[in-house]
């Protein structure tokens, strides 16, 4: 029997930052393709849309109005998931029938005022602008009592859910600590008391001397694809300096985060020469008043493409009811991201 090879035998890798398992199967990326295929549909949107709700002095529909802003807003969420005035209480039937009443508050960034711009499109000073915002929403929300949370997050595409394009991210800061933060932060907190470091730090320097599945990098930050990669072409973009929130960013430090977001979003872009789709987000320490040594910044990008535009990503069958499962390898996603161009296909940001 030939010796194994991760290229081309299935096999399981670990998650060290959830603590879970996905299979590899990259044989099967060799066959062929009859399911599903989206449709990817014209990109030629205009500045401004009269009949969009997250445009400058439109109204929403429950006839608030925008201001005429120039950079970004953000406001309550019209329609939030979470309220902030729900009154205690729960059910607890023989520990099997268990729920209980969640606070938060929801919030909607608006990116640009420009509704034909997406985060690739703009300028590093512009998505500056929105990572200062993040840090602002980060802090007050994260100082009040009753929030021990704050998700900072971005659903870009139809494909993703996401019902408006106007570009715009959300945050949804709550009482507890969401499931897979938690996870997260016990595989944290557990490396971190039995080596000093924090987990990311560790991982990241093994990253970089192997270069396998490293995309690019600046001063500040590093994107690779993770070696436990669920997703064809996930990235997860990490902070050389291990510190534990967004609001611990210096100024130097928060334009490398504005600078690796575009040029990441950019090779997105390149890919299939369309404006990807993906869900990205933050993940940094609770808010709960304790300091979190274990917590390393880091954000995640899940695009659901596979081989082209039009063909996606399905999360079924095994992959509900066993482990996560991919076929292409992740140094394989990070070779065909390494080599795209940092020039958009359709040109020069604004």
């Amino acid at each position: 029997m030939s010796s194994f090879d991760s290229t081309e035998h299935p096999h399981r890798r670990f998650n060290a930052l959830s603590g879970e398992w996905v299979l590899v199967s990259p044989h099967r990326s060799k066959r062929p393709w009859q399911g599903q295929e989206e449709e990817t549909g014209p990109d030629d949107r205009p500045a401004y849309d009269p009949t969009c709700y997250l445009c400058p002095g439109n109204s929403r529909v429950g006839g608030e109005v925008n201001p005429a802003y120039e950079s970004t807003f953000v406001f309550n969420n019209d329609f939030g998931a979470l309220q902030a005035d729900v009154p205690t209480g729960g059910i607890n039937e023989g520990g099997l029938l268990r729920a209980e009443a969640e606070s938060g508050i929801c919030r909607v960034i608006c990116f640009s005022p420009r509704h034909d711009l997406t985060l690739p499109q703009m300028t590093v000073p512009a998505i500056r602008s929105v990572v200062d915002l993040w840090v602002e929403e980060f802090q007050t929300l994260g100082a009040r009592p009753d929030i021990n949370y704050v998700q900072i997050f971005e659903n870009k595409g139809p494909v993703m859910g996401c019902s408006n394009p106007h570009p715009h991210g959300q945050i949804w800061a709550q009482r507890t600590v969401p499931g897979e933060p938690a996870k997260e932060g016990a595989q944290q907190l557990a490396y971190f008391q039995e080596h000093g470091r924090t987990l990311l730090s560790d991982y990241l320097k093994l990253e970089l001397e192997k270069q396998e599945r490293v995309v690019l990098e600046n001063e500040h930050f590093v994107v690779l694809v993770p070696f436990w990669a669920v997703w064809p072409f996930e990235t997860l973009v990490v902070s050389r300096r291990p510190v534990q929130d967004i609001a611990q960013l210096t100024a130097e430090e928060r334009d490398g985060l504005a600078d690796i977001v575009r040029r990441l979003t950019i090779r997105y872009d390149n890919l299939f020469n369309i404006s990807f789709p993906y869900s990205s987000g933050l993940h940094q320490r609770p808010t709960d008043g304790e300091e979190h040594p274990e917590w390393h910044l880091h954000m995640h990008f899940y695009p659901p493409l596979l081989r082209s535009a039009t063909v996606r990503k399905f999360m079924v069958g095994y992959e509900m009811l066993g482990d996560p499962q991919r076929d292409i390898t992740p140094e394989f996603s990070a070779e065909r991201l390494r080599g795209l161009s940092e020039v958009h296909y359709k040109g020069a940001a604004e």
